[in-house]
Parts: structure tokens; sequence; C-alpha cells
């Protein structure tokens, strides 16, 4: 037993040092050979502790995240995209002989290694003389949570998976060694099991900020056990009768074939706990406190206020953030380069290629607070119409500037996540708002590219993942680096929301936990809003309606942060929303009003039924034939 631990506690270490952090998780142990010594006294277990957290996905890399452009959200020009795993997946390109982003198998990201790392530590933490008991027990408690986490990490891709619960001994027979996949509701149940024995002895918040930040807590780990049931409850795994085939070798279907409320209703409780847990212990939704130099509109500290909640480095709203994961890639790829001063060199310092599609620019509210095809004030058949910038839009859209009409009227979401041609940027060196940069993306422009690879190909700029301190200034392009959001207390409100009304129905706690969210982004509460402005007025009154208020409520507020391509998928919506989809945008070779304002196809997405589950890897398949192919693979 002990040589096949000292194999994986190898991978570990050799895989530990593919990575470099400014954080405590820089912690590698060095020449460490085997468990005996890795364990023979405090300091050697805290570096193989540290190592856990080294196979923690890397959220804001999108490399590794298949949610940040694996569905309709972003699209990129096809030379930028060659690269990116997840976005030739989106158009149909996922396969079984090299399956895209494979947290399955492969050497840089095996999660099973990771999971059989934190069983090494787990059976062998007790033997350090010199390790304090208060210091053992968080640790296990930690470990325990990562163990969770990576099963809740493959869950979502995979469905049903093995359960890692203890390392296979050497002398193991070949049967026991091939693990089999195990029914959903069972893996549900192991990682929720997990997650409450770890959070009896996590803190409640991370008491040492200067060295612990990214560190798990007793909100992180309520958050993900609310996630993981709200994922088992949601129509994807809650009586799917698609998968009544997907059986195993005991002919028992791996995904429960009638669906079961009392699952709405344990995440709701949980979703309660998770929010109830970070308020109490220090969290809220974010408040900008402006500019010290500058006193700021209302609407641009409401801007602010939605766009920081990203960027700000540990601002109180985030109940999760990547210490790994600083999210300095994506601010490249989203930056806007809008200062009309900079050379041709300095405009190929960032990629600018991450490119909101026009789904996305009409998924928005409008400024009554519903969607602009219900709002009875919106004119939405002229929404590609042109419009010019007035003194009522000047925070917003530079005055006397031509631009679409789709871009007036809108939410503060709408502009606090959105950069566009005539739209105003806030930050960059410009912090009087008074004053600050016009996006001008028409051909020849600034913001319109600067080789062919460096460009929006639809005219939009997620300007909500670019800090305002992020600048190109003496030929650099200057990035202030935060560490990515895995989780925020606007997720958790509107994850209480959505269980709750699926569990319950209409309420006013349903009410509270959405209208929280919109009061911060400058919108009255769905009920006022719905009554008094749009043509579907009792919309919030019933289950149904109020559940497609709630999902459009966290594709707006949680747009370009992972979470849609994985809330698509649950909901059953996935096939709908990207089966042969056109992506589009704006015209970006013209360079006149006239032309570059033509609805224009980037792209076309591809997604069958198969596409809920990632496929296991043939070869895979042929070592473990106890394993069995998704659907459809």
């Amino acid at each position: 037993m002990k040589t096949k631990k000292i194999k994986y506690f190898i991978s570990s270490i050799l895989m530990a040092c593919f990575f470099s952090c400014d954080s405590y998780i820089d912690v590698v142990p060095d020449n460490i050979a085997t468990i005996d010594i890795a364990f023979n006294n405090r300091d050697n277990a805290e570096r193989f502790f540290y190592t856990l957290y080294h196979y923690m996905p890397s959220h804001g890399n999108v490399n590794a995240n298949p949610g940040l452009i694996g569905g309709d959200e972003i699209w990129v020009n096809p030379i930028s995209g060659n690269s990116m795993g997840a976005f030739k997946m989106t158009q149909g390109f996922q396969n079984v002989v090299s399956p895209e982003i494979n947290w399955w198998g492969g050497y840089s990201n095996d999660m099973f290694i990771g999971l059989r790392d934190c069983n090494i530590f787990l059976e062998n933490i007790d033997r350090p003389r010199d390790l304090v008991e208060e210091e053992k027990t968080r640790w296990i408690a930690e470990a325990k949570f990562l163990k969770a986490y990576y099963h809740f990490w493959l869950f979502r891709m995979y469905g049903p998976i093995p359960i890692i619960d203890e390392n296979t001994a050497v002398g193991a027979s070949v049967d026991e060694v091939r693990l089999e996949r195990q029914k959903v509701d069972d893996v549900v149940t192991f990682i929720v099991d997990l997650l409450d024995e770890a959070m009896v002895d996590l803190p409640p918040f991370i008491a040492v900020p200067a060295v612990e930040l990214g560190r798990v807590t007793q909100p992180i780990a309520a958050s993900i056990k609310a996630q993981t049931l709200a994922f088992a409850a949601s129509p994807l795994l809650n009586g799917n009768l698609a998968y009544s085939g997907w059986t195993n070798n005991a002919g028992e279907p791996y995904v429960n074939q009638t669906f079961d409320i009392a699952k709405w209703e344990k995440a709701a409780e949980a979703s309660a706990e998770a929010v109830r847990l970070s308020t109490e212990n220090g969290h809220s939704l974010y408040r900008s406190n402006g500019s010290a130099q500058f006193t700021l509109s209302d609407s641009t500290i409401t801007k602010l206020s939605i766009r920081e909640a990203i960027s700000e480095r540990w601002n109180s709203e985030i109940i999760w953030g990547n210490q790994n994961s600083s999210a300095s890639g994506l601010q490249s790829m989203a930056f806007i380069k809008a200062d009309p001063s900079l050379t041709p060199e300095e405009l190929g310092q960032a990629a600018t290629n991450w490119s909101p599609t026009l789904t996305m620019a009409e998924l928005f509210y409008s400024d009554n607070g519903v969607p602009i095809e219900e709002d009875l004030d919106y004119d939405y058949d002229g929404r590609y119409d042109v419009r010019t910038g007035d003194s009522d839009h000047k925070y917003y859209i530079e005055e006397g500037y031509k631009t679409a009409a789709l871009h007036f009227d809108r939410e503060p979401r709408f502009h606090a996540s959105l950069g566009f041609d005539g739209g105003k940027v806030y930050g960059m060196g410009q912090y009087n708002d008074k004053s600050i940069f016009t996006i001008k993306s028409k051909n020849g422009q600034p913001a319109s590219g600067s080789n062919d690879r460096n460009y929006s190909v639809t005219g939009y700029f997620a300007k909500k993942l670019i800090n305002t301190e992020d600048i190109i200034s003496g030929g650099s392009w200057r990035v202030n680096a935060y560490p990515f959001p895995v989780i925020r207390l606007s997720d958790m409100y509107l994850l209480y929301a959505e269980c709750s009304n699926e569990a319950y129905g209409p309420s006013a706690e349903v009410y509270a936990n959405l209208d929280i969210v919109r009061e911060r982004a400058g919108l009255d509460g769905v009920v006022t809003s719905w009554a008094t402005h749009s043509n579907n007025p009792s919309k919030p009154n019933t289950k149904e309606g109020l559940r497609e208020i709630i999902h459009q409520e966290r594709l707006i507020e949680l747009a370009f942060e992972g979470h849609r391509f994985w809330d698509l998928r649950r909901w059953l919506k996935a096939q709908s929303y990207l089966d042969g989809t056109e992506m589009k945008g704006w015209n970006r070779s013209g360079s006149t009003v006239e032309d570059y304002y033509k609805v224009t196809v980037v792209g076309e997405t591809a997604f069958s039924q198969k596409n809920y589950f990632w496929p296991i890897k043939e070869s895979d398949l042929l070592v473990n034939p106890n394993l069995d192919q998704a659907p459809g693979w």
C-alpha cells in the first residue's frame, strides 16, 4: 500500500512544481521520497497539506474552466480560439479520443491524483507528534473540503463518477482497482456528508488575511454544499427520463428516474444556511466608495459597485476567491483599448479578444428592470436602429455620438458589464466621470483591433472583468490582478431564491432574496417592476413565471463569471440555447455608422443531448472496462 501511495505523492510534488504563486500555496516540499518522511514532523506534514490546494482548478483560466467560453456568452476570432479547448467544444468539436478540458485524466489536470493525495493526507496526519491538535483539526477539515470539492468538480462535468473515499491497496484484485461509476444520488450524498464533516471544524472567517486568504471557511463549504444540492435537484438530474437507459452493472439507472421535490427542499435549506453563515461572518453585497479625488455621479457609483464586486481584491462580497487564479489573462483578453493616444505598439500589448455576443447584450433588462421584449415602454423592434447620445445618458454614452438604440434605456448592470462603441469606460487612468474615455470600435478606431488576432469580433467588450486600475502606459500593459471570484454573495442570494421557489413557490422570502440583488443594481423590486412595466404583470406570481425571472436574474448578475455554462445545463436549457444557434455582433469591418451597425453572424454553436456530460477518454475505458461511456459518445 505504501508503494502506491508514494507513487501518487511523488506525482503530486512534480505537478506542484509546475505552478507558482505569491500565496501560502507556494509551499512545496523538496526531495521527499517516502510517506514516512512526509509525515515525520509538523513542517513536512504542512508542506504536504498545502500541495492539496495545487489541484484546485484555475477558475480564471480559459484552458481550465470550461464555463468561461464553453457556451454563448463569449466568442473569439478563430485564430485565438484555436488554442481554447472549451471554445472548440462549444462549436461541436468535443471528442472521445482526446476530450477537450479533460479533468478525468491527463498529467496536468488529473483530478483523481488530487483525490488520492487527499486520502494519503487524511490517512497519515495523525503521525506527526509535534503537531498541535487545533492545527491538525483545521487541516483535516480543509482536506475533507478539498476532497469533496474535487468530487463536485468532476460530478458537474461527468455526472455519475467513481467515489474515491480511500485509496486502493497495492495487493488489491483487478476488480477492486477497476472502479465503477456510482449513482448520482450516492455521489451527492458522499459530497454533502463530507462537507458537513468539514464545516464543523472550519473557521467561520479568515482571521489572518495577510497569509490565509484563499483558504477554506465555513461559508465556502456551505456554499458548495448548496451548489451541489441545487445541481442534483435541477431537471438535468432530478427525474430526467432521457437517462433511463444509462445504468450500472446491476441495471440500476445512474440518474434517478422519479422527480423528487425533497431535493429542492434540501437545496433551499442549504442555500439559506450558506447565506446565513456568509452574512453573519462579514460578507455583504459590495458597495463602491467611489473616488478619493473626484465626486462621482450616482450612476457611476452604481456601475462601480457592480463591476468592482468582481475586480476589487477580497471585497466584502467575495465568499471564495481563487488566490492561485488571478484572472490576469482574462483581463488581457477583456481589456478595452479606449485611449486614443495609444501607439500601434501599445495597442498590441493586450489581447482584447474576449467578445460578448449580441445574445448577452440583449439579455440585460431595460432601465425599468424587466426584459426588453416585455417592457411596455421599450422600443424592442427598433433596438437595432441608431440613436444619438443625449444628456440623460451622459454617464453611459458620449453625448452626440451615434450608437445602437439597443444601448439606451438599459439597466446599470448592462453598462457595468459591457463595453460598446460609443459607451463610456471608467478607469485606465481616467477617474473623473465627467471626462472618461469613450470606446470607439469602428474599423480604424482605437478599440477596433491592432492586428488579425487582438480584436472583438462582436464589437462588445467584457468591461465587468477589467480592474479600473488596469492601464496601457509607457509602452506596456499593467494589470491590477485580483483573485478570481469563485463564489459571490449575490450568487448565494439568487440560488436561495431559486431553490425556495422550486420547493415552495413564490413567497416574500423569494422576492426578498431577489430584490436585495436588484436594489444594488439600482432596480425596483420584482413585483413592483413587473406590475408597473411588463406586458406580463402577473409573471412573478406563479412558480413557472418566477422561475423564468430568477433564471434571467442569475444569467445577468453572474454574466462572464463562468456560471451560465453550468446553469443552462442543469436547467436542461443548453440544447435549446446552443443547438445550431448563430452568434452575432456588429459589423467590425464597417468604418461608418451605416456600415458598422449591421447585425453580423460571427459563428455558430453546436450542442446535442450527449453534450450535457463529458465523454471519458477511449483509452481510459480500455484500461478500465468497468467504466461505461456517457450516453451518445
